[in-house]
């Protein structure tokens, strides 16, 4: 998920137990081998945790992992559930099915005892990442001081990942992704981000915005949602590991389910808006030219032949879902003392007005 700034804590762990832990647990998989180099990245994200190691074994080289591990209850959750093995299944899938490139799943742990929490973990890839703090729309980062032909490329690659995941999965393969509830695809993932925003509320004040937007998508919905496809769900260009800027690593695999294609296009148009919005509110230029909404349009129907619609549905419903995990993460900040609730809810969405004028229809006037 996407980080606010100033960045709140991510973890109430303790880094050396976590480590002794850790080995203790290698040894149950591979004796004789030791876990190295342990380390938990500062680009940590905020619904699980991540930790880097190396593995020294006798009879092989040092293998370099990356460990997901749950939330930890104690840390004020952003999500209400980490299926751990519904992520680890998910990546087995989509590395059986299509050519994308996912990380290797390597072992699943679901008993909570070892670390505390359900965890996987995977082979490590290496390269680099558009950052999140400060924002890759903002100056002084690789992806702003890229050339355009750069990122031209790396757009290009990044559309063509989506378009290539929808295409090749097959349904009966991501079945277990459906949501619960009545109505098809499309009405279960709204209904579960109702569910989740009554989860965020909770005890809380609520947030009209958020509501106003739901209240909207009933106008916009649209007539035919079509077969619904595995959606990788936190489709954005942070969740990718680039080598020069061709994808090596597709990650954050915790919102996939199956849905329309476009929540995924949605989603992927709409959080770059999201910082380039605020790289503007800043005084800044960012990158107005890269992954904007037509091209990504165009970009994807011509890969799959399908064109995609109702996107003012689909990146409104983008923007009120970043909006619901905004406020969680708000609250997530307030509980641990780093911020003060306002009066209203609201302005501790970072992009309300933006939300505000989508859910008014004069955003993309």
């Amino acid at each position: 998920m996407a980080a606010t700034a100033p960045r709140p804590r991510t973890s109430t762990r303790d880094p050396q137990e976590i480590t002794r832990r850790l080995t203790a647990w290698l040894r149950t998989r591979l004796p004789g081998a030791q876990a190295v180099g342990v380390t938990v990245p500062e680009s940590n994200g905020l619904s699980s945790e991540t930790l880097l190691f190396d593995i020294e074994h006798p009879e092989q080289p040092v293998r370099a992992c990356a460990l997901r591990l749950a939330a930890d209850p104690a840390a004020y959750t952003v999500f209400p559930v980490y299926d751990m093995p519904r992520q680890y299944r998910t990546m087995r899938v989509v590395a059986e099915h299509t050519d994308l490139p996912v990380p290797k799943v390597l072992w699943l742990e679901e008993d909570p005892g070892p670390l505390g929490a359900p965890f996987f973990v995977m082979e490590r890839v290496e390269g680099r990442v558009p950052p999140d703090v400060m924002p890759y729309t903002y100056e002084g980062n690789w992806l702003h001081a890229a050339s355009d032909e750069e990122r031209e490329r790396l757009e290009a690659a990044t559309i063509a990942l989506l378009a290539r995941l929808h295409d090749q999965v097959p349904s009966p393969q991501a079945e277990f992704l459906a949501l619960p509830g009545a109505g098809d695809a499309l009405r279960r993932h709204v209904t579960a981000q109702r569910a989740y925003y009554e989860w965020v509320v909770d005890g809380l004040a609520r947030s009209p915005l958020i509501e106003d937007a739901f209240d909207r998508l009933e106008d916009l919905w649209p007539r035919d949602p079509g077969t619904p496809v595995l959606n990788w769900g936190d489709a954005r260009i942070g969740n990718i590991v680039y080598d020069g800027f061709a994808p090596a690593a597709v990650l954050d695999w915790e919102m996939a389910a199956l849905a329309p294609r476009e929540v995924d296009l949605g989603w992927t148009v709409y959080l770059h808006r999201f910082f380039q919005d605020l790289t503007v509110a800043f005084g800044q230029r960012g990158l107005p030219e890269f992954l904007r909404r037509d091209r990504v349009e165009a970009r994807y129907a011509d890969l799959t032949g399908h064109t995609p619609r109702d996107m003012d549905f689909y990146t409104l419903y983008a923007a009120l879902r970043h909006a619901v995990v905004m406020l969680r993460i708000a609250y997530r900040q307030a509980h641990f003392g780093e911020v003060a609730v306002p009066a209203d809810p609201d302005t501790l969405i970072l992009h309300h007005g933006s939300l505000r004028a989508m859910v008014q229809g004069s955003y993309w006037n």
